[in-house]
């Protein structure tokens, strides 16, 4: 790609993200990371806001504090919606909300119920937008945002297709045999000469969270995106059991179930969330290097950082090592990072970090003692799928 082209790139990136909601649902497996993360009560944990499903998913294990950052108020807004919810909504009228995307009677809801307890950024953000959890039948909530706008154009053209009734019987197979029968009819027709063009768009992975330096480290191994998203596709519908990954449900049918959702829309968890481990939820509008240096009697003990890191191994490389100053000065002992990339490999980036440990000067690989099995054993496990890596890290800064 040229420099005109990779400024372009830019461009239409930082619009997407600095314009919109980008994630209406999170697009990580927390059942890997609880496991990954070994939570206690004693935990301080910072998490990257996405939705707030994670974050939440986290709350109910009753840890000390979550501490949900995010640059995008759109997202911190999405999560502050969802625990007003929680506080003021009993359990079938939030499912309508989150697990089916559309409430009757919401804008009212809204007004008397849960504006309240938003802050002054989110009020603004859902005093337009609140409008996106129709009333009607045939729209959903999760068809809004860049990432949902994207999963409504793909499920027009599987209509248009005539491949509906076939993805929704893989959606509700039965049986893993069912549903690798199905995917192997269905696989070839999805990947048309169109299909292949809008995943090959710099546009396109706009709107999904993807920028062009996340997307170097995938075609580093792949060349193109296509073969990497058919790798993941062929994992997730051929070689994962579908009956419990709502993630894909979600964005094939618009809708949760509740046999198939989020930890905070199953009744138990989001029972336990009300009775109290919701208030222990922080959401805060920064960067986490932001939030760290502005909050420096906050430790933390545990941290999530997805794949953003991934975003600043190229141009914003000074971003990154000043982020990992930050999580030095507030890590505990010991603590535990969590992250992923959309490459097989972080470390040519991330292990030239320049840290600084007990005064002495250090490469960032130096002090990260990985859990390399445990991340091997669980991330072929990924109901989500779409990550190249995943990576377990002890800090070694006592």
């Amino acid at each position: 790609m040229g420099a005109f082209a990779e400024w372009i790139s830019g461009k239409v990136f930082t619009a997407v993200h600095g314009n919109n909601l980008v994630y209406n649902t999170c697009w990580e497996d927390p059942r890997l990371d609880k496991v990954a993360l070994e939570l206690t009560p004693e935990d301080n944990l910072l998490v990257i806001t996405s939705a707030g499903c994670n974050a939440l998913s986290y709350a109910i294990e009753g840890l000390n504090r979550v501490y949900a950052v995010d640059m995008n108020y759109r997202q911190n807004a999405v999560l502050e919606l969802k625990i007003a919810g929680i506080k003021e909504l009993d359990y079938e009228t939030f499912f309508q909300l989150f697990g089916e995307g559309r409430l009757p009677g919401v804008r009212q809801i809204y007004r008397d119920k849960l504006r309240a307890h938003l802050s002054e950024s989110s009020q603004k953000y859902w005093d337009e937008n609140i409008k996106k959890f129709f009333d009607g039948k045939a729209k959903s909530y999760y068809f809004c945002g860049t990432s949902g706008y994207l999963a409504k154009w793909i499920n027009r053209l599987v209509n248009l297709r005539g491949m509906r009734p076939q993805v929704d019987a893989l959606i509700n197979a039965p049986t893993l045999e069912e549903q690798q029968k199905i995917w192997g009819e269905v696989r070839d027709k999805f990947w048309s000469p169109l299909m292949r063009f809008i995943v090959n768009r710099d546009s396109t992975m706009s709107m999904v969270g993807v920028p062009k330096d996340q997307r170097k480290q995938i075609e580093k191994t792949y060349g193109q995106l296509v073969p990497f998203v058919q790798e993941c596709l062929d994992a997730i519908f051929g070689v994962l059991p579908i009956q419990d990954n709502y993630f894909w449900r979600l964005y094939a049918t618009g809708r949760y179930t509740k046999t198939c959702c989020p930890e905070y829309l199953e009744k138990s968890g989001f029972e336990t969330l009300k009775a109290g481990a919701v208030d222990n939820v922080v959401v805060r509008t920064n960067t986490v290097e932001g939030f760290l240096r502005e909050n420096p009697d906050v430790k933390i003990s545990r941290f999530v950082l997805l794949d953003h890191m991934d975003w600043l191994s190229d141009k914003l490389f000074d971003a990154l090592i000043a982020e990992w100053d930050a999580i030095l000065k507030s890590a505990t002992p010991g603590a535990r990072v969590l992250w992923r990339s959309g490459g097989l490999d972080t470390s040519p980036y991330l292990h030239r970090v320049p840290v600084e440990v007990n005064g002495e000067k250090k490469q960032l690989g130096d002090i990260l003692k990985y859990n390399k099995e445990l991340a091997a054993e669980l991330h072929p496990k990924c109901r989500v799928h779409t990550y190249g890596s995943f990576y377990i890290a002890d800090l070694l800064n006592g």
